[in-house]
């Protein structure tokens, strides 16, 4: 099965009389995790509810497989790309169960009914993020962290080709972050599900994505592979913050340590770069006391 492919070409798009993004040109990797990172405000969300059709584009098209994405039927468009939004709202008195059941409404037609395949769906959505025995709960009695976990479990069970997430992982606690970060990286290594995610954490986003999208001021600083682009200038010039980048010691991924105001001045009495160690695959050295 061919990966689904997911564009932007000339992507102009905002709010009221305020332009947030302006000539936005991105393929997203087929079959792959792209994690969308940068500072607050640079455009992030906007580009994840644009890509997913929530906003319309001022000029330029998303493209899904080549066709323009608000040509597409809007069922059609749900069975083929979830979209799990930063804040998202449920009816009150509403269900875990009921809540993840409706994954399965773009599946559900006026000659298909509930089937087992949708039973099984639920099921499977439910147990991989560690919510079924809160399925007869009703999600306003949940933490926040237990809440994020069920809307996640619902993007699961749309199973989709293309999942859109944004900041998954909020409200989670560490251990947990990580549970669903290996749930979409196994989801994406099983069924080829093409997963792109908005993420604060950038030592998350590089260990986890196959791509990253830097965005700054609106537009795309840059994009590539982490070992790429998680570079000292990148996080100094997309976030404002001095650094060191070295390979992370478990994964080999990049991994930055920021220096904080009394470390700047000694991380440049240091002649070894983050760049540097970065390209030679060895820590820099970080002054410690």
């Amino acid at each position: 099965m061919t990966p689904t492919r997911l564009s932007a070409r000339g992507l102009a798009a905002g709010y009221r009389d305020r332009v947030v993004l302006d000539d936005i040109d991105l393929d997203v990797k087929p079959a792959g995790i792209t994690a969308i990172v940068g500072a607050n405000a640079c455009g992030k969300s906007t580009l994840l509810r644009s890509l997913s059709r929530l906003l319309a584009p001022r000029r330029g098209q998303v493209l899904l497989d080549g066709h323009d994405l608000h040509r597409l039927p809007a069922r059609r468009l749900a069975q083929r790309l979830g979209l799990l939004p930063q804040a998202p709202l449920a009816p009150e008195g509403i269900t875990v169960q009921d809540l993840v059941s409706r994954g399965r409404h773009p599946h559900q037609g006026m000659f298909q009914r509930w089937s087992r395949d949708d039973d099984d769906a639920v099921s499977e959505a439910l147990e991989a993020t560690d919510t079924a025995d809160l399925a007869d709960r009703l999600l306003e009695e949940l933490s926040g962290g237990q809440r994020q976990r069920v809307w996640i479990a619902m993007a699961l069970a749309q199973r989709t080709e293309v999942l859109l997430l944004d900041e998954p992982t909020t409200y989670l606690d560490i251990h947990h972050q990580v549970e669903v970060l290996d749930l979409l990286q196994d989801l994406n290594h099983q069924r080829g599900t093409t997963i792109v995610m908005v993420l604060h954490e950038l030592n998350l986003a590089a260990r986890y994505a196959d791509e990253l999208i830097a965005m700054a001021a609106g537009r795309v600083y840059a994009s590539g592979p982490p070992h790429e682009m998680m570079t000292a200038t990148m996080v100094r010039e997309v976030f404002g913050l001095d650094s060191h980048v070295f390979a992370d010691p478990i994964s080999g991924r990049p991994m930055m340590v920021p220096l904080n105001r009394q470390k700047r001045g000694k991380a440049q009495a240091n002649p070894v770069t983050a760049d540097a160690a970065a390209s030679t695959n060895r820590p820099a050295t970080i002054t410690s006391g």
